[in-house]
């Protein structure tokens, strides 16, 4: 596969306050074309939409694909390319033996990943780069059109 074949996926999630009502966003770019999705929960955590951007944008795909997924998130990023192996090989439990939080996602995550090769690129947020502050905008008005919908 060449670069051309390659789908860039950029994620954002966030909550206000945190824990509390929480919005994600994902960006798919592939061959000069872009998906954006986005989605909210009223009762969630940051690390929590930060997941579930991830796993809502490699469910989107269709096929196996090459894809390069940048997220602002170290959570996901080193669960997914550090810790997973090891959660994994003591049956979902963490280092210290608890229950691994958010275990309900990263097992979507890692489903959805199977038939993929993936890249998983940590970036910095709020420093410009524009794919990842406009995720951060779809996450943000996720979050506010849910709220805006509850209120009616």
């Amino acid at each position: 596969m060449t670069d051309d074949d390659t789908v860039e996926i950029w994620t954002d999630g966030g909550c206000k306050p945190n824990p509390g009502a929480g919005g994600w966003g994902a960006i798919l770019c592939f061959k000069g074309t872009q998906k954006e999705l986005s989605g909210a929960e009223m009762e969630t955590t940051n690390n929590r939409m930060e997941l579930t951007a991830a796993a809502a944008a490699l469910e989107t795909l269709k096929r196996p694909c090459k894809v390069k997924l940048h997220t602002d998130s170290e959570y996901l990023k080193n669960g997914i390319t550090r810790w997973m192996t090891g959660w994994v090989r003591k049956n979902w439990r963490s280092a210290s033996g608890d229950p691994v939080k958010n275990m309900d996602l990263w097992q979507r995550i890692l489903d959805a990943a199977k038939a993929h090769e993936i890249e998983w690129k940590w970036v910095r947020s709020h420093v410009g780069i524009a794919l990842n502050e406009r995720a951060d905008e779809l996450a943000t008005a996720a979050r506010e059109d849910m709220l805006a919908a509850r209120r009616g």
